[in-house]
């Protein structure tokens, strides 16, 4: 073969191999945006001030006291719900209460707490309160309010303990002991549009 067709063979394919390069490959104009989101969950806090409500001794049939107490929302999310948890522990003694609850003995009465009214609300006695599996406390109006407890918010809950004189005899409970604690169990309401 010829130098001349040599060269010439040697432009077209170089030709063609550009041809292929500049075709495979065009220009325009572009442009990206990227979003970010965050997922952060709220919270539910729920605090008693003070935590220790009633510690009495001596007490007789008659006897009552009256205490309130905070219920403090220090979360961020509105608590919807608290239900209340009962349970208590009964120190026999004597060995002599034959299977009476003491808990039968003593009347727990919730108190309306506006502008001192004290009106009752609700009134059980202990071993009932226990039986009842989580009552809402904020459904009942033992708050004062059926909305709830918003974030940063406390509510008043006034009660009044008493140990009923039955006018029976209730030697067997001299010296008996009962060790209360109430478990406060707050819930969020139903999710929403944000």
């Amino acid at each position: 073969m010829s130098l001349k067709k040599k060269l010439g063979l040697g432009v077209a394919s170089a030709a063609l191999g550009l041809s292929l390069i500049g075709g495979g490959t065009y220009a325009y104009f572009s442009d990206s945006a990227e979003a970010s989101s965050t997922f952060a969950a709220g919270t539910l806090d729920i605090n008693i001030d003070p935590s220790t409500i009633v510690e009495l001794s001596n007490m007789k049939p008659g006897d009552y006291i009256l205490r309130s107490f905070d219920l403090k929302n220090d979360g961020t999310l509105d608590v919807k719900k608290i239900l209340l948890n009962t349970n208590y522990t009964v120190t026999d003694a004597k060995g002599d209460n034959a299977g009476e609850d003491f808990g039968r003995h003593i009347q727990v009465d919730f108190l309306y707490n506006s502008d001192k009214d004290n009106d009752v609300i609700y009134s059980t006695t202990l071993a009932d309160l226990k039986k009842q599996k989580n009552p809402d406390a904020v459904a009942k109006g033992w708050m004062g309010e059926k909305k709830g407890l918003k974030a940063g918010d406390s509510d008043e809950m006034l009660v009044m303990f008493t140990f009923v004189d039955n006018g029976q005899d209730q030697n067997k409970f001299q010296g008996d002991s009962l060790s209360l604690k109430w478990t406060f169990n707050a819930q969020q309401g139903a999710g929403e549009a944000k």
